[in-house]
């Protein structure tokens, strides 16, 4: 029993001392700002309006960030290699899921994007997807050297057609360009040729135009977003524009908790609009504060990527970096109306137990990656 006790002691202690506390703290200090926000957006006057009780989903919220902190936890205490071979039978599940949703997925306004699982109910397997599709991308482009490089380039593009097909067909054409958008900051750090980059972003391009003007009953309110977002005259600007407008008389320095009125008067406030809901209550300074701190851990994360040699490390922090800020800057590109709806949350800070979990693997992996005992085990190779 002593021994068991000081063997799982001396494992904390190793990780405490080698964890970016830092990044650490950053990740906590987002994940205790979503609760925080959580409480203001979801009132009781929301709990009314849904026939909840009071503070329903801030105590569900509550739940998802505890599972979460011990997830991230976990995930950067435990042996790199050894979760590098558990993520892979992880993501071969979360595929599964992600296949079921057409057959047996819950439809919410026009989109079945969720399952309803007696353990998990409203359940969104694309937020599982992500940071394990970083994972497997990266192992794909670096480490199977038996196949030509091109060729590994073809597997991993396929990989993400297969993904793609899936979530177009939900419809949910935002996670599709999400993970498009991650690949491509991939795979453009691995070196690829340009031109060749260039000619395949187009060809996706062409792709989607396609589907949008061929299968307009299915596809068409892609355009219709787009449209709206050029000319708000020509569609239903509700959302967009209450977002817009709260961010105004927000101003500076907000209105004070509890005193916006956005989170009454759009359903899904405290997910997609989030970022409105902050800065209509507490300014556009605390935006920029928010946005700060994730600029800090990618700065902090990618330093690291300058201090070691090897490539799959290099890879897969490139990956979860691009596939968090890519997130985070659509997210307020939506509620800032410099980008088209597209119904995407903000990590950490979005009420939605499937986001607070994949946003924990990810950043649990981030903390996992940039440990020093890891950096020091290669420069010593």
């Amino acid at each position: 029993m002593f021994n068991f006790e000081r063997e799982n002691t001396s494992i904390t202690a190793k990780w405490w001392r080698n964890v970016d506390k830092q990044i650490l703290f950053s990740f906590i200090f987002l994940f205790f700002l979503g609760l925080f926000f959580s409480f203001s957006s979801t009132s009781s006057v929301v709990g009314e309006m849904l026939n909840k009780k009071t503070y329903f989903f801030f105590i569900k919220h509550f739940i998802f960030v505890l599972v979460s902190l011990f997830l991230l936890i976990f995930i950067s205490i435990y042996d790199k290699d050894k979760i590098i071979k558990l993520l892979f039978p992880l993501f071969i599940i979360s595929i599964l899921f992600l296949f079921l949703v057409p057959i047996i997925g819950v439809e919410v306004k026009g989109s079945k994007r969720w399952l309803d699982l007696p353990f998990a109910p409203r359940f969104q397997p694309i937020e599982l997807v992500k940071p394990f599709f970083i994972i497997v991308v990266s192992k794909i482009i670096v480490l199977n050297e038996k196949m030509k490089i091109y060729n590994r380039y073809a597997v991993s593009f396929l990989l993400l057609m297969l993904i793609n097909v899936f979530l177009i067909n939900q419809p949910d054409f935002g996670q599709t360009l999400l993970l498009t958008f991650s690949w491509v900051a991939m795979v453009f750090t691995s070196g690829f040729n340009m031109f060749f980059l260039i000619v395949l972003i187009f060809l996706t391009i062409c792709m989607f135009v396609l589907l949008i003007f061929f299968l307009p009953s299915k596809f068409g309110y892609i355009l219709l977003r787009i449209q709206t977002f050029f000319n708000p005259e020509k569609g239903d600007k509700f959302q967009s524009q209450n977002a817009l407008d709260a961010i105004k008389q927000g101003g500076l320095t907000g209105q004070g908790m509890g005193e916006g009125i956005l989170k009454d008067k759009v359903p899904e406030a405290h997910t997609d609009y989030i970022i409105a809901v902050i800065s209509e209550e507490f300014g556009t300074l605390f935006v920029l504060f928010i946005l700060t701190i994730f600029i800090f851990i990618s700065y902090k994360s990618l330093h690291k990527v300058y201090t070691q040699d090897d490539n799959f490390l290099k890879l897969a922090l490139v990956g979860l970096i691009s596939l968090l800020m890519m997130q985070a800057f659509i997210h307020i590109g939506v509620n800032i109306r410099l980008l088209p709806t597209t119904g995407m949350t903000l990590p950490f800070l979005s009420y939605g137990g499937s986001s607070l979990v994949g946003s924990s693997i990810l950043a649990g992996l981030i903390l996992n990656f940039t440990r020093k005992d890891i950096f020091r085990n290669f420069k010593d190779e």
